[in-house]
């Protein structure tokens, strides 16, 4: 098995060897973000030629409601004559295409805009550089959000979240202790808990989770990213965030890989595979209220798209397509909005934090 592990492999073991088991939050940056083999840094990840499809690559209406969103909330934020547009983790750029073209019906929206772009892979920045230029926008990209200027803003960030390291903790018999990645018996890389358990920690769960049998696990992230991301719409902003996740604390392991549009193990061919877990948007909500931002929703990514209007454009879309589209519109709008495996209408959330003097956001308004 040596002789075949590739470099970023090799390069865990050693880090193995020499601190014993790796924190799975660190597992999944080397992964993802290594500078030499990281996932992210050396690939197009995206479409049928890719390892997984988001969203904006299944449909233009995706985007174009996203646009129209950003229009309305620019208009609640009083039409700043100069809004930093932020995509966080943008792709091959075609939400920010999409989502430009609707907003044309709002020229002075559209005038306004400045299109900041947050991506650390080079690979994907020339091809939003080849893709966005069209738009005869100014276009700036950064590596982190902390790089982009201050000022009135707007933040989308789709499927970016789920990709932020996870740390794992498992409830044994004298505490919690936290799950990292091994060597097993057999060689092969497996997932271990360290030696001692974390002092304390029952204390700082969720109340609920507290009497958690043993074997449980329970996922967290640092909350470094949204309080960022708080912090800049907090006077004059929004972000809209969405992805995979649960609307309420819970547990469970949901550290998944996929590669050429299927599942794999993540522990295999470290780098080779796209990492993720689900979001917990009640942990995202409170880390963003612990600073000032107001956060609207979760709701369900398929209540979101149907009351800004997703099924009336795909009926004007399928009024107006050649023969034999109509068919390719109806499945696009079934896999964003039906629930179930095959759908992303349930499991997947849409939630926005914004300046608090935004009181009622476009989609998240209250039944």
């Amino acid at each position: 098995m040596a002789d075949n592990i590739s470099p970023l492999e090799a390069e865990i073991r050693r880090l193995i060897g020499i601190a014993g088991p790796m924190p799975i939050a660190q597992y999944m940056r080397l992964c993802l973000t290594h500078p030499q083999f990281g996932y992210y840094l050396n690939r197009d990840p995206l479409g049928s030629g890719g390892d997984f499809i988001t969203a904006p690559e299944i449909s233009q209406m995706f985007g174009e409601i996203i646009g129209l969103w950003l229009a309305a909330v620019w208009k609640e934020l009083g039409a700043p004559e100069n809004i930093r547009l932020i995509e966080l983790g943008p792709g091959r750029g075609t939400m920010l295409i999409d989502a430009l073209r609707a907003a044309k019906t709002v020229p002075a929206f559209h005038a306004a805009v400045v299109l900041h772009l947050v991506e650390i892979s080079p690979a994907l920045q020339k091809v939003q550089e080849r893709r966005l230029e069209p738009l005869g926008l100014p276009m700036l990209w950064h590596t982190a959000l902390e790089q982009v200027p201050a000022g009135p803003c707007l933040i989308v960030a789709n499927e970016f979240i789920d990709a932020l390291p996870i740390h794992q903790a498992v409830k044994q018999s004298d505490g919690w202790h936290e799950r990292g990645v091994v060597i097993g018996a057999d060689g092969a890389l497996a997932i271990g808990a360290m030696r001692d358990p974390l002092p304390h920690f029952e204390a700082t769960l969720p109340r609920g989770l507290r009497m958690s049998p043993e074997g449980s696990i329970y996922e967290w992230r640092s909350d470094a990213a949204t309080l960022e991301i708080s912090r800049r719409v907090r006077e004059d902003g929004a972000a809209l965030i969405i992805d995979y996740g649960h609307a309420w604390y819970g547990l469970g392991d949901t550290l998944q890989a996929v590669c050429g549009h299927a599942f794999a193990d993540p522990l295999r061919s470290p780098g080779e595979a796209d990492l993720t877990a689900h979001v917990d948007f009640q942990a995202l909500a409170q880390a963003a209220e612990s600073i000032g931002g107001r956060s609207h929703g979760p709701v369900a990514q398929r209540d979101w798209l149907r009351r800004l209007g997703i099924d009336q454009r795909a009926a004007a879309l399928k009024a107006h397509a050649p023969y034999g589209k109509s068919t390719e519109i109806d499945q696009a709008l079934s896999r964003l909005t039906a629930s179930g495996a095959r759908g992303m209408g349930e499991l997947c959330k849409a939630m926005a934090i914004a300046d608090p003097k935004l009181r009622e956001l476009p989609g998240f308004e209250r039944p």
